[in-house]
């Protein structure tokens, strides 16, 4: 079946946010244009945690090159909620990262869960068969406002409990390191 890809040079945005409670929600990036178009797909916190230090890397790595100027603060500091109606696309399976040497850019790729496992091949290909993908290419300054906001996003969770680092529910939880005693 033909893959979808939904690209996104040069967003209008490019965010990670949540829909829900803490310890109940859903996980979201989110790409939209000028246009209006907006485009969400779900993931899990983790997978926003890991894209957010991986970018942090990369740029980080960029930066020691030659000739490239990569911006060591967010341009924007974007704290806007998701762009209404948050509409699930499709669920991230996986994800790809690379830099743009010729355009100066950072391109981040959320690929669709499938029922086949994802060919690591199919992410950040051209490719006319495999699974929907998100595609977004974005300058330097707007991959570091997308970590700063990924970061406070995924901290704004549950606390973590002091004895055993899970979440603590509003009425606390049943601690590994308490014995089975809530905490």
């Amino acid at each position: 079946m033909p893959r979808q890809v939904h690209r996104f040079d040069s967003p209008s945005r490019f965010v990670a946010g949540t829909v829900g409670q803490p310890g109940d929600r859903t996980f979201y990036l989110q790409a939209s244009d000028a246009e209006g178009r907006v485009v969400s797909v779900a993931l899990e916190k983790s997978q926003v945690q890991v894209l957010a230090e991986r970018m942090d890397e990369l740029l980080d790595e960029i930066a020691t090159r030659p000739g490239t100027v990569v911006p060591t603060t967010a341009d924007v500091d974007d704290l806007e909620p998701l762009t209404a109606p948050v509409d699930e696309e499709f669920r991230v399976a996986a994800m790809g990262l690379a830099w743009d040497g010729e355009a100066q850019a950072v391109v981040v790729e959320a690929v669709a869960a499938t029922d086949e496992p994802v060919d690591e091949e199919a992410i950040l290909s051209d490719a006319e068969e495999g699974p929907d993908a998100l595609r977004v290419t974005i300058t330097p300054g707007a991959a570091r406002s997308f970590v700063a906001r990924a970061r406070r996003v995924v901290a704004a969770g549950r606390p973590s409990c002091p004895l055993c680092s899970l979440p603590l529910d509003p009425t606390g939880h049943v601690c590994p390191r308490q014995n089975g005693y809530r905490r």
